[in-house]
């Protein structure tokens, strides 16, 4: 972490925990209240201060991602069970076998955007995925490709996901709050990906639209991969028929099928 020169007047709080690690060894100084409060996880993990660690969840990837540079992301949603092409046979499903196809394509427009963000010393469209297998796996592992960093944004699950082998280990961040990971999945984003998944990346797909809908969040890049897959799960029309949006809220995504057609999309996609 960097070191805010403007506080070294006082003495810093590593100091104090360090001194506060060496006091004797009494009744009173065993006692949980005598604990340093920063430093005590019993209370930290208290219901009453769940403020508190809402805040911390967001301000400490908003200050590492500001220490490295990072100005702005291209984001990938999609699902953690669609494997890699050559593990396709152990597909649960045969439609998860045929959709193995979209983490190859995750893979190379990840490399792809990855190229261009080497352009600008990796501080712009620098890949953002959720950090575990499947679709974010290839988005992460596209970027190592091509010689680039990426984030990932993984979560505490019951069933434990660990990130994938492929986010660069200083951008890993891992959330309790799924609300605050949306956060940082689009405080940042310049374009947003999503690819065939389930109710996790629904959640993301539809939060995001959502946003950009309402004005909340500027207009950016909106492409779903796989249009049939798309059709299949959600009448977009349908929603547009019944009144329940807008015709043109239609127009705030795109579909396409390839790296390539996402990379000429998000060049030519109109100015907000």
């Amino acid at each position: 972490m960097m070191k805010d020169d403007r506080l070294s007047q006082f003495r810093d709080a590593h100091s104090d925990r360090s001194s506060a690690e060496q006091v004797p060894d009494t009744a009173q100084t065993r006692a949980p209240a005598y604990r340093l409060a920063f430093a005590d996880p019993d209370f930290m993990l208290r219901d009453e201060l769940r403020p508190v660690r809402l805040q911390l969840e967001l301000l400490k990837p908003e200050l590492i991602l500001n220490e490295r540079g990072i100005e702005s992301t291209v984001v990938l949603f999609g699902g953690a069970r669609i494997p890699e092409p050559a593990n396709k046979a152990s597909a649960r499903t045969e439609t998860l076998a045929d959709l193995s196809r979209y983490y190859d394509e995750a893979r190379k427009f990840a490399r792809l955007i990855t190229e261009k963000s080497m352009a600008t010393y990796g501080r712009e469209l620098v890949v953002a995925t959720g950090g575990g297998p499947g679709v974010m796996e290839a988005g992460n592992r596209g970027a190592a490709d091509a010689g680039g960093a990426s984030i990932g944004l993984n979560i505490v699950l019951p069933h434990e996901q660990a990130p994938n082998e492929y986010v660069t280990p200083g951008l890993c961040f891992n959330f309790h709050y799924f609300a605050i990971r949306k956060m940082h999945f689009l405080m940042r984003a310049k374009a947003i990906c999503v690819f065939p998944g389930g109710f996790g990346t629904l959640d993301e797909t539809f939060e995001a639209l959502t946003l950009i809908q309402t004005d909340r969040m500027n207009k950016v890049p909106f492409l779903l991969f796989g249009e049939a897959f798309w059709r299949s799960i959600i009448n977009w029309e349908a929603l547009s028929e019944a009144g329940t949006i807008s015709a043109e809220d239609l127009e705030l995504f795109r579909f396409v099928e390839t790296a390539e057609e996402a990379i000429e999309a998000i060049d030519t996609w109109p100015a907000s």
